[in-house]
């Protein structure tokens, strides 16, 4: 009897694992493992959230013009160019389905989000794993990967779980060097927490082949409702367009993003806030002996002298009721990733990691 046989690269997926949100008999848990904002959203967002809920019963719009329009507005592009999707996932996802199939690669680096090889393998595709250099995308090991074969190349930037950022010129340099049928995904998901960076909006703006992406999740605080956007050209987002699901954002979703988008008085706070207790976090670990990289992103990947002493201090972390994230699978088995809290969050981790360092 024949059998149900899946497509190409299905089998091939290990599943996503989310953050750790739970310890057991604790009521009290901070949850630092999924680089979620301590603020939340905007209250102008929630309030546009509640207000849209009493139309749930109706179809949301098809085309997400109103969505479009604001993050145009605010960040000066042509909305005619953005595409919108269920979080940043589905626009990477587009992009995979769209441009690659079995018998060609995708490149993405050794520390890249964990995501680009899943969505390598649901279109049939080959994930190429490209090393990084101390940490950091290296362009010359990326431009060296491309063969014939190569379809798409994925750039986290800032890098999760590292938090170090490739230079606007290092960008500028692998985009002019790649093939002009290779499309170049600049996954921006930490963007708005890196002081000074565009987010490859320059690049996108004038390379046909290079795709920015953003999400609502991180600094607008809204990864719960899942609201992501892509910008690149015009001839490349109707492309993508006609895979999207019609109605993929909900009503809610819209309305919520719209708001949320338009009220930069709250994204700037979220960012001032975050830069400032960063560099804490950061001059607490370094004092505490624990390395790790000036960060770009809302969290800190620290850095310990051995597998088993990261364990040691996840311990110590969780039996004060702090989560934070492992990420042995992101290359980092001695490393511990800590999502960036308000001010009595952070001393919450700093007292408790103090308190293991004193005990070891």
């Amino acid at each position: 009897m024949p059998q149900i046989t899946p497509q190409p690269g299905i089998m091939e997926i290990d599943l996503y694992v989310g953050g750790k949100s739970s310890i057991a008999g604790r009521d009290d848990v901070l949850k630092l493992s999924s680089n979620e904002n301590p603020l939340g959203p905007s209250p102008v967002a929630l309030d546009a959230l509640v207000a849209a809920a009493s139309g749930a019963h109706r179809y949301p719009s098809t085309d997400h013009a109103e969505l479009r329009a604001a993050i145009g507005e605010v960040h000066g592009l042509d909305p005619e160019r953005i595409i919108c999707g269920v979080g940043s996932d589905e626009v990477l996802q587009f992009v995979c389905q769209a441009y690659a199939g079995p018998g060609d690669e995708i490149i993405h680096t050794e520390h890249g989000f964990s995501m680009y090889p899943i969505l390598a393998h649901m279109a049939g595709a080959t994930p190429i794993k490209v090393p990084e250099r101390n940490r950091v995308v290296d362009v010359d090991l990326v431009l060296a990967a491309i063969t014939d074969r190569t379809r798409v190349i994925f750039i986290t930037n800032p890098g999760n779980p590292t938090g170090t950022i490739l230079p606007d010129g290092a960008l500028e340099r692998l985009v002019a060097a790649v093939p002009e049928h290779v499309i170049v995904v600049l996954d921006g998901a930490y963007t708005e927490f890196a002081d000074g960076h565009d987010g490859g909006v320059t690049l996108a703006d004038t390379r046909p082949n290079v795709l920015m992406t953003r999400t609502f999740s991180k600094i607008y605080g809204l990864g719960g409702l899942r609201i992501g956007w892509g910008y690149g050209a015009k001839e490349l987002i109707d492309v993508l367009n006609r895979i999207r699901q019609p109605f993929n954002l909900s009503v809610v979703q819209l309305a919520a993003g719209e708001a949320a988008v338009r009220d930069q008085d709250w994204v700037h706070e979220c960012a001032r806030l975050n830069a400032d207790q960063r560099a804490r976090l950061t001059g607490a670990l370094r004092q505490l002996g624990i390395a790790c990289d000036d960060s770009f992103g809302n969290f800190v990947l620290a850095r310990f002298a051995s597998e088993a002493e990261a364990l040691a201090a996840d311990a110590a972390l969780q039996d004060d009721g702090i989560i934070v994230r492992r990420v042995g699978g992101y290359g980092f088995p001695e490393g511990l990733r800590i999502t960036i809290g308000d001010e009595a969050m952070t001393g919450r981790v700093i007292a408790a990691l103090n308190r293991w360092r004193e005990g070891a």
